[in-house]
């Protein structure tokens, strides 16, 4: 018989031949009993050698796929039409109507309901506009980057593995970067910890998911701000927690709106996301008070602390637990790129060892090369220096979005003051909407981005959220002053 297989090119020519012989007795098209062409035959048919159907036979063969009659020829081996098979896409969409119907009753892998609901990416803003005007958020300037001092700390790091066995590592990650995290954290966010408090994460994300994970069970309660940090939201929903949206005002999230059994709380203190301002020192010592009395765990994300612009930095949640209730999570995607992948969190001494074995489970530990070339980077002080250039740079920035926003778009725009950080957010004046501000910007090739995504349950407030990391200061000035000039038509 003459089996259609398709070869592309001259590369890997028994994989593609293998692979295509395996799909059709698995999928059914070739039944068992089915006898194959001769070796000789097949390879006169696809134009290849004879030595490349031999090596295929043989693997099936070898794998069961085939059986070989001496003087009759080879055969598909019978009773694999039984095996469950998931089809693809293009297979699916051969099936009858009649056979999809019979299908439905027929037992397949599911995975559990909520993961089937949960949305197929995490609802925040990306890239809408191929144009350096634009403002999405959570990014920053990798062209300022020094990639120079980098590449001598990975060569570094490279020379370290080299000398090393080739085993796995601590759980908790590299000692150097837990060291350098440690002291970091002490001279610049006053977190007393030693070093073997840290653990090491793929971002600050991945700390969200292994705190979730070691304290929610299924129906617990979990409070977030809102609005608030959409990826936290969908990280709690996916341990089967049932999450509280939490209303914040110009002090933070407030606390007597918790609900009494909530088992976790999710605050960003430092720079509440997305809106900006700081939770009062008053609303902190509240927080604290109210989750002692509940036995409630605290998780502070100060995702973007570093770069603070006006007054004095606030006293993070964690240098004022006295009761071992607050997971400190850090993340370097806003100070060095988000490609890094690397984040950190200081938990409770009692949720260390928990914290501890979850990240074990899950993918036993980070990049180890990465690790020791970011410990490099920071102990040498190069960290420190790049933190310096970026602080003038986003000050820069922010300096130019907040003259247009009290300048030429004080008559749209009402500005949330944030105190640090590397975006800013601010509310909409009537008559416009969010809505038509995005697409008309958007013609205009400058992206914007509105806050109603980031609102869970309250009523949202219009306003848009300018991103300026990843945007150059000219680049600023010369989108707000289009902006401005299009406002007036769309009032209109």
């Amino acid at each position: 018989m003459d089996i259609h297989i398709a070869v592309e090119g001259r590369h890997d020519l028994s994989g593609q031949i293998y692979r295509q012989l395996r799909a059709g007795i698995l999928e059914g098209r070739l039944g068992g009993g089915t006898r194959l062409p001769s070796t000789r035959d097949l390879a006169t048919q696809l134009g290849v050698s004879r030595k490349t159907t031999l090596e295929v036979f043989e693997r099936l063969l070898a794998e069961g796929y085939l059986n070989a009659r001496a003087g009759s020829g080879t055969f598909v081996a019978d009773g694999l039409e039984r095996l469950p098979v998931e089809r693809s896409s293009h297979a699916r969409a051969a099936v009858s109507a009649r056979e999809q119907a019979r299908a439905k009753g027929n037992a397949r892998a599911r995975a559990q309901p909520l993961w089937e609901q949960m949305p197929d990416t995490l609802p925040l803003p990306r890239p809408t506009v191929p144009s350096p005007q634009d403002f999405v958020g959570g990014t920053t300037d990798k062209s300022l980057f020094p990639f120079d001092v980098w590449r001598r700390c990975v060569n570094h790091a490279l020379r370290v593995q080299a000398r090393g066995r080739g085993v796995y590592h601590d759980a908790a990650g590299e000692q150097e970067l837990r060291l350098a995290i440690s002291r970091y954290l002490a001279f610049n966010r006053a977190v007393a910890s030693n070093w073997e408090d840290v653990i090491v994460t793929q971002g600050a994300q991945h700390a969200l998911d292994l705190l979730a994970r070691i304290t929610l069970r299924p129906g617990d309660v979990a409070a977030i701000e809102d609005p608030g940090y959409t990826p936290a939201h969908a990280c709690f929903t996916a341990t089967g927690a049932r999450v509280v949206p939490v209303p914040v005002d110009n002090e933070g999230l407030i606390v007597r709106k918790l609900p009494d059994k909530a088992r976790l709380v999710y605050v960003t203190p430092s720079h509440q996301f997305p809106l900006g301002m700081p939770m009062s020192l008053e609303r902190r010592v509240e927080l604290l008070e109210w989750a002692q009395k509940r036995g409630a765990v605290i998780i502070e994300d100060d995702y973007d602390c570093e770069y603070r612009f006006e007054g004095r930095s606030m006293e993070p949640l964690k240098s004022l637990d006295r009761a071992g209730l607050v997971a400190y999570v850090g993340t370097f995607s806003k100070t060095i790129f988000p490609e890094l992948r690397i984040g950190y969190v200081v938990p409770p001494a009692s949720l260390f060892g928990p914290l501890f074995k979850a990240r074990q489970i899950a993918d036993w530990h980070g990049c180890t090369l990465t690790q020791t070339a970011l410990a490099t980077f920071m102990l040498n002080g190069d960290f420190a220096r790049h933190l310096r250039r970026m602080h003038k740079v986003y000050a820069a920035r922010r300096a130019m979005l907040l003259d247009h926003l009290r300048g030429d778009l004080a008559p749209w725009f009402e500005p949330i003051m944030p105190t640090a950080g590397i975006h800013m957010a601010a509310r909409l004046k009537a008559p416009l909407t969010e809505a038509a501000i995005v697409s008309a910007a958007r013609e205009a090739s400058i992206g914007l981005y509105g806050l109603a995504p980031f609102h869970l349950r309250a009523k949202p407030q219009p306003g848009l959220i300018f991103g300026y990391g990843g945007i150059a200061v000219e680049h600023i000035d010369a989108a707000l002053t289009t902006l401005a000039g299009m406002l007036p038509r769309l009032a209109g």
